[in-house]
Parts: structure tokens; C-alpha cells; sequence
């Protein structure tokens, strides 16, 4: 890759909008956090974890996403894991974070939702006091249970609602429809919440469809198989709806079979408002800046341009206000400029 690419991916600013908070607890703090906490867990070591991430689908990854997320009972352990994240957001130029967190993962071990919301909270004002970054949160449903279940952990979290912006839908996509949680995401609405959703990462494009039609999604996140549709591409260019796409992760969860076979190029060509995100780094081989240094190091039609493209098009489909977009885009025009 030519050094000043990829000095420009690396220093350029951008937003992550597709982060599984729980998806950043690397190893070594699951391990701690399991001490700390007397979780007694099934793998020996930090090596033998790790050796365990050989994920061959998005189920597989999620049983072992759980298992991780035990180690998760007080606020001040939601604190650290999510302040870990904004240190290495820092070092990657994230301006800004809206990030997904899974209540009924907490609650259904026992733990207070209030516990969930207020070290998650708190790590968001420490990230702004100490390195800039503007940060939200964005609750999700787990698509595998009820939308009763959904509606209770709703109405659990409302007396937090101050401190998360949307709400989200995710883990298995597959036989779980978006209509299935028609009611939920229209309540969500009527609170002025706004809405995203997965679909079409390894669900068809049909669930991206409801997803915009039934959920009113604002984004969608992954989105990947849209191009199986072409009237859905036409549609997501026309209406410039958001994918938070997530290029590591396809490929350790076998969306894709490697980098030089990812789709983003395409969606890229085909005028869609496509972002660059790392989803759940921790299980997925990188953050923010490794997703965009190994895709474009992949795929070598990608150059200075479609990082430009991809920084502005994180700006615009973030759900901060318009002038701390136009901010974040002067910043970025600084950047260009003195990379030459």
C-alpha cells in the first residue's frame, strides 16, 4: 500500500457506528474482570480464548460473545470495558462513537440495567473529557427472543432514557425476521428513539426491505446482501440509507471467503452511503483503522478518494447534529489537505 494512504486511513477522522460494546472485551480484561468478579470460566488461559475464535458462522461467534459477557456484573466493570474501547478509539482518530449495547445479555444473569447504562455512561463522558470524543449509546434487542422480551427490557430502560439516543436490533439474524419486532420498534418511535437495524448480513435482502419498511430503520447495519436485489441497491442509493458495513468481521464470519472477495468496492461504485466499522473487534482481528488498512490493502481500486468517501459518508450517517457534522468534516478536509 502506498505509505501516504495509509498514513491518510490512519489519521484521518471518522465516526464508528457499528460497535458491539461487548464485542471490545479482549481476552486479557475478560480474564481480569472473571477475578475480579469470582466468574469461573471454561477456558484456562487468555491463549486458550483466543485460540477458541475460529468462528465458521455468526451463531457460532455469538455462543462463545455470550460466554464473554458473564464476566459483566457491575457498572464499574461496563466502565472499563467500554473506556478500553475509547483509548484505542483515540489512537484510530474516532471522533465519534454511537455504540450498541445488549441489556437483556445483563439482565437476564441478574444484573441491573441500571449498572448496564451507568458505566457505559460514564465511560462516554471520560472519553469526551479526556480525548475529544463525542460518543452515544444505542440500545439493542437480542432478535432470538420474544418481542415481549424486548418490550420489558424497553420499559426497563426508560427511566435511563436520557442516555441512549436509538435503539438497535441484533444477534441471529437468521429466521428472525425484522417483522417480528414490528410493535416494539413502532413504540420506539412514538419516544422519539431512533431506529436501526441488522439485516442482510447473513439474513437475504428481503429483511433489509422490512427492515426500512416495517421497523422504519434509519440504518441498516451490514447490509451487504442487498446486491442480490437490485432495486433494493437503487433504492438504498436513491435514498441515501446508511450501511454499516463491517469487513473484518464478514470474513471471520464467513459472509465473504477473504478481503479480495468483499463486496464494499461494489456498493461503493453503486453510490451508496456505505461506512467502515469493526463491529466486535476484539473477536474479530482489529478496530476501526485495521478494518480500513486491510481492506484497502486488499483491494487495491480503493484509494485516496474512497477514504475521503468513507470518512465524510461516517459523518453524515451518524446521528450527531449538523454542525458537529460540518466540524468533523472541516477536520477532515485539514487532514486531506496536509496529507497532499
Amino acid at each position: 500500500m502506498d505509505p501516504r494512504l495509509e498514513a491518510l486511513l490512519r489519521r484521518m477522522p471518522k465516526a464508528e457506528l457499528h460497535l458491539h460494546i461487548e464485542g471490545s472485551l479482549e481476552p486479557e480484561m475478560i480474564f481480569r474482570l472473571a477475578e475480579r468478579n469470582h466468574v469461573k470460566l471454561a477456558y484456562g488461559s487468555v491463549e486458550a480464548l483466543r485460540a477458541a475464535y475460529a468462528f465458521t458462522s455468526l451463531q457460532s461467534f455469538l455462543d462463545i460473545y455470550y460466554a464473554g459477557a458473564s464476566v459483566l456484573r457491575k457498572a464499574e466493570d461496563f466502565f472499563d470495558m467500554a473506556f478500553a474501547y475509547f483509548q484505542r478509539a483515540a489512537a484510530d482518530n474516532v471522533v465519534h462513537a454511537e455504540l450498541f449495547f445488549d441489556p437483556q445479555t445483563h439482565t437476564a444473569r441478574g444484573v441491573p440495567v441500571a449498572a448496564v447504562i451507568e458505566g457505559l455512561e460514564h465511560a462516554c463522558r471520560r472519553a469526551h473529557a479526556e480525548y475529544g470524543i463525542s460518543a452515544s449509546l444505542i440500545l439493542c434487542f437480542l432478535r432470538h427472543l420474544s418481542e415481549e422480551e424486548a418490550f420489558a427490557a424497553l420499559e426497563e430502560a426508560l427511566p435511563h432514557r436520557k442516555h441512549f439516543v436509538g435503539i438497535g436490533l441484533d444477534s441471529s439474524e437468521r429466521g428472525h425476521p425484522p417483522e417480528k419486532f414490528a410493535r416494539v420498534f413502532a413504540r420506539c418511535g412514538e419516544l422519539g428513539l431512533h431506529r436501526v437495524a441488522h439485516a442482510g448480513e447473513e439474513g437475504p435482502p428481503e429483511y433489509i426491505s422490512a427492515a426500512l419498511d416495517v421497523l422504519k430503520a434509519e440504518r441498516i447495519d451490514h447490509g451487504v446482501r442487498c446486491v442480490e436485489d437490485p432495486a433494493l441497491v437503487q433504492r438504498l442509493a436513491r435514498q441515501r440509507v446508511p450501511l454499516t458495513v463491517c469487513p473484518l468481521s464478514n470474513v471471520k464470519l464467513c459472509v465473504f471467503g477473504s478481503m479480495a472477495e468483499h463486496n464494499l468496492p461494489a456498493l461503493l461504485q453503486a453510490g451508496l452511503c456505505v461506512t467502515v466499522n469493526s463491529d466486535d473487534p476484539a473477536y474479530f482481528g482489529g478496530y476501526v483503522n485495521s478494518n480500513f488498512l486491510t481492506l484497502f490493502a486488499a483491494r487495491p481500486e480503493l484509494g485516496r478518494e474512497q477514504a475521503l468517501t468513507l470518512a465524510r459518508n461516517s459523518f453524515e450517517a451518524s446521528f450527531a447534529g449538523a454542525a458537529q457534522k460540518a466540524a468533523w468534516a472541516r477536520q477532515l478536509d485539514a487532514v486531506a489537505a496536509a496529507s497532499g
